[in-house]
């Protein structure tokens, strides 16, 4: 998948020159919310959209939502989610947070749960804040986005603190809107423990009893879980990644069909083919040459 320096030239211009390493900030509007549907959402990148002016209307796991002014977006890799239309006025404040960067740096641990909290507590990635949070952290990001284009001689160690603040200040929000946890620590711990290890090892496991055992669980109190939280099942997000991983080395790389089903570490490769056609509608051929 796309890395968020890749990603930063995609939807934000030649900027990598600002670009410190783990985390990025920028406006979006109407273009740049349509042109992720070019890459079909081949992220390994978190993804925070508020919301400022006019509305944005995502299809998510099958059913629509729409994100009006103080409505918290939320992106995670390898979520399912297609951008069905915005309003002529559109315009939000995007915050981009590199997957790997999220999961290694300490000042940033606490965003894989941050990113997730929604979708676990709400079934969903949106978040309507209050008011006045919603301008607080607005505020914020254009606090980073100032910073990225300045040439102030301590920038990274400036923007370092600034993303840390502005996390916490979205945690505090989120404890603000989600008051009423649906869902018990537990599972949540679990849950987001899964997302972890998945980002890392679903090219080369695609078994539910690996993720058990690293978590110390049964395979069967890992479904479970994965299924009260989103209504999917742990082999629909094993997959998912599967496909969204083999359709951007089909469309970005010249690795051969083959190649790709070896990578992905399948029996061979008519296996693969099978696999990509069941949950594609075509096979891997045609969908490299369309």
């Amino acid at each position: 998948m796309y890395s968020l320096k890749e990603a930063i030239g995609l939807f934000a211009g030649d900027h990598t020159e600002e670009w410190n390493g783990a985390m990025y900030c920028f406006e979006t509007n109407t273009a740049t919310a349509l042109r992720t549907n070019e890459t079909q959402g081949f992220f390994a990148c978190f993804v925070f959209t508020l919301v400022e002016r006019g509305w944005l209307t995502i299809r998510y796991n099958g059913r629509e939502l729409t994100f009006h002014p103080d409505d918290l977006y939320t992106y995670s890799p390898g979520l399912p989610v297609t951008v069905i239309a915005t309003s002529d006025d559109f315009h939000g404040l995007s915050l981009m947070a590199d997957e790997h960067a999220a999961i290694d740096d300490p000042t940033l641990h606490d965003l894989v749960h941050i990113a997730y909290l929604p979708i676990v507590q709400l079934n969903e990635p949106k978040q309507t804040l209050p008011a006045d949070t919603a301008r607080h952290l607005a505020a914020k990001m254009r606090e980073i986005i100032d910073y990225l284009q300045s040439d102030h001689i301590y920038k990274v160690e400036v923007l370092r603190l600034l993303y840390a603040v502005f996390l916490l200040d979205l945690q505090n929000a989120q404890n603000r809107v989600i008051v009423h946890h649906q869902v018990p620590q537990r599972v949540e711990e679990i849950f987001i423990g899964f997302i972890h290890l998945l980002s890392d090892h679903f090219a080369e496991h695609h078994d539910i009893p690996f993720y058990a055992s690293a978590l110390h669980i049964s395979p069967v109190y890992l479904s479970r879980v994965v299924r009260q939280v989103t209504r999917r099942t742990v082999v629909d997000y094993i997959n998912q990644m599967l496909l969204m991983e083999a359709s951007f080395l089909l469309r970005t790389s010249e690795l051969s069909i083959t190649q790709i089903a070896d990578r992905l570490h399948f029996a061979d490769t008519p296996s693969f083919s099978k696999f990509f056609s069941r949950l594609k509608g075509q096979s891997p051929r045609a969908f490299r040459e369309q």
